[in-house]
């Protein structure tokens, strides 16, 4: 099959921060059970073992709120600097091929 070459002169911006974001949701998740773990791990050393677990949950809540919004945040400045360079050098080409 022959492949046809495209040329991708811009990313949307709100798409990339979009895709971003789901993955700083993920490692929010994944960092706020770390944290999560260590608050309810602190409070039984401190003797408030409930204190330690509320406070790790919302530890974990956070965590994943901070992540969307910071990945959110992370992928339109990628998209921006993204695209003004593919601007200066006119874009990427790409070969691709159907599927059969």
């Amino acid at each position: 099959m022959a492949a046809t070459t495209y040329i991708v002169k811009q990313f949307g911006i709100v798409s990339v921060g979009k895709f971003f974001a789901v993955f700083g949701l993920v490692w929010g998740f994944f960092m706020g059970i770390i944290l999560a773990a260590g608050m309810g791990g602190m409070g039984s050393v401190f003797g408030a073992p409930a204190l330690g677990i509320g406070a790790g949950l919302l530890g974990l809540v956070f965590m994943v709120i901070i992540g969307g919004v910071i990945g959110f945040i992370g992928g339109v400045i990628v998209a921006i600097v993204y695209n003004i360079v593919l601007g200066a050098m006119g874009g990427i080409e790409m070969d691709l091929e159907a599927k059969a």
